[in-house]
């Protein structure tokens, strides 16, 4: 015969054993998500930092030597600081981007990104570290545009997703004609190259994105702005966990206040000179029709002195416009314009010989180069060694002094291209050994220099056969050593 008050006991026994094994159970759920690290401690045990950016020349590209690219360049330092790899992830599409952010695909977006009021609602941006403007662009061949009436019967396009959109969309309020197409899974350069090549009429881009363009795409212009500067960040996912983002605002407030931010600005744009449409199509054309009679010869004598080649050959193209019978009205001459004195110590007989000339120009900036300290870091070293070729490497010791006085870096371009024009002023030549300098000329051969390296780069890599051989007659004999 049944015992009822035994079957209750045993029901509940049943049920309670249920109820421990649930809260076990639930335990196992619950407690590693209680003693899961934060985001920062899962990256510094990771080992690894995943960023999300995309492919373009102010974000994030490779070449010859590697990763490259603003964006890149700072994500690497902060990776650095936390003493952890960084992985690079790319994509072309900016709502894939920021839903990366989001999901945790990606610890942070560092891609060029605008701060919108519209992204704020869904993004945590970090501190910002550039500003731009968004520009109207349009080919040369075609009719400028004034203002946005003139545009209407053109084709606009512009990437979906973009803070240009949200610029559009508040344009279209006061202009209800206003038009655009709205293009995924393809980049602001890209747009850029359509303009260029007239497959469409207009696109907007970013400030910075178009002064770096426009030295290759020859034909783009400004139209107009369509914004007041903003301000470019780090994008990162509004979540409760803020300790990679507070490390992060960290890292800037830092790299901000020290220089080094300033510093990484320079190295990518501040070379970028006011855009110049007769100096470039002149400088490609004569890439073609000068520099291959002389390619060999700077090879060679960058081989022999651990230098890269291109740098050389721009250099020459500053000096001469490779012109082998330049002559200066101050007695420099030859590809790479020695002066007497410095070919006797090169061991240079002949100063028009292209040859000799190269190398011994060559041998002279090497032996610049290495009387610098080892402090004195890559790329700068270098560009502190031209600047010496042009002005004299005393004159370079004398702006180093100015710079740590002034409680600048001794030892970064960015503080040296403001002191050396000091060197011309007498209230501080007149403390300095070496005394009166024309500080201001080295710091335009320097950026010109770094202008056509970078052109070159760009032609050989859009080509990939050498230039040919095409004869030219020189048609001067007199260049000054800075244009």
């Amino acid at each position: 015969m049944d015992n009822p008050l035994l079957n209750s006991r045993c029901r509940i026994l049943a049920l309670s054993l249920v109820l421990l094994v649930g809260m076990i159970l639930l335990l196992f759920k619950i407690v590693p998500v209680l003693f899961k690290p934060n985001i920062l401690n899962q990256v510094l045990q990771s080992g690894e930092l995943i960023v999300v950016t995309r492919n373009s020349s102010t974000t994030y590209y490779t070449d010859a030597n590697g990763a490259a690219g603003f964006e890149y360049e700072l994500a690497k330092k902060f990776a650095d600081s936390l003493g952890v790899e960084l992985k690079i992830i790319t994509s072309d599409n900016l709502k894939d981007i920021f839903s990366m952010v989001n999901t945790g695909k990606a610890h942070f977006a560092a891609a060029g990104l605008t701060i919108t009021e519209e992204r704020k609602k869904h993004i945590r941006f970090a501190a910002s570290y550039m500003d731009v403007t968004e520009q109207f662009i349009y080919n040369n061949q075609s009719h400028r545009p004034r203002n946005i009436d003139d545009i209407y019967d053109g084709t606009l396009e512009v990437i979906d997703g973009s803070s240009h959109v949200e610029s559009l969309n508040k344009l279209k309020e006061k202009h209800p004609q206003l038009s655009w197409n709205a293009q995924s899974d393809i980049e602001s350069e890209q747009l850029l190259n359509l303009v260029e090549n007239q497959l469409i009429d207009y696109t907007i881009a970013d400030s910075n994105e178009v002064a770096l363009n426009q030295r290759f795409l020859l034909e783009l212009r400004v139209a107009f702005d369509i914004s007041k500067p903003k301000q470019l960040a780090w994008a990162f996912p509004m979540t409760e966990d803020s300790s990679l983002y507070d490390k992060a605002m960290s890292f800037f407030w830092r790299n901000l206040n020290s220089g080094e931010i300033t510093h990484l600005i320079e190295k990518h744009y501040g070379h970028v000179s006011k855009f110049d449409y007769v100096g470039n199509r002149t400088y490609f054309r004569h890439i073609t029709t000068r520099l291959s009679k002389y390619l060999d010869m700077y090879h060679a004598a960058a081989d022999e002195y651990n230098l890269d080649w291109k740098v050389l050959a721009a250099m020459g193209y500053q000096e001469s416009h490779w012109n082998p019978k330049a002559i200066s009205p101050t007695g420099v001459r030859g590809i790479m314009m020695l002066t007497l004195h410095t070919a006797g110590l090169m061991g240079v007989k002949n100063r028009l010989d292209p040859e000799s000339s190269i190398s011994g120009g060559a041998k002279y900036l090497d032996q610049v180069r290495r009387r610098f300290p080892d402090e004195l870091k890559e790329p700068d070293r270098t560009w502190f060694a031209m600047a010496a070729y042009n002005i004299g490497y005393y004159h370079v010791v004398d702006a180093q002094k100015i710079a740590l006085e002034q409680g600048k870096n001794p030892n970064k371009w960015s503080d040296l291209q403001t002191t050396l024009p000091l060197l011309a002023r007498k209230k501080w030549y007149k403390k300095t050994k070496y005394g009166y300098a024309r500080g201001w000329e080295p710091v335009k051969y320097v950026t010109n220099i770094r202008r056509y390296y970078d052109l070159l780069e760009y032609q050989l890599t859009r080509n990939e056969n050498p230039p040919d051989k095409t004869e030219e007659t020189d048609t001067f004999s007199i260049l000054p050593s800075v244009l």
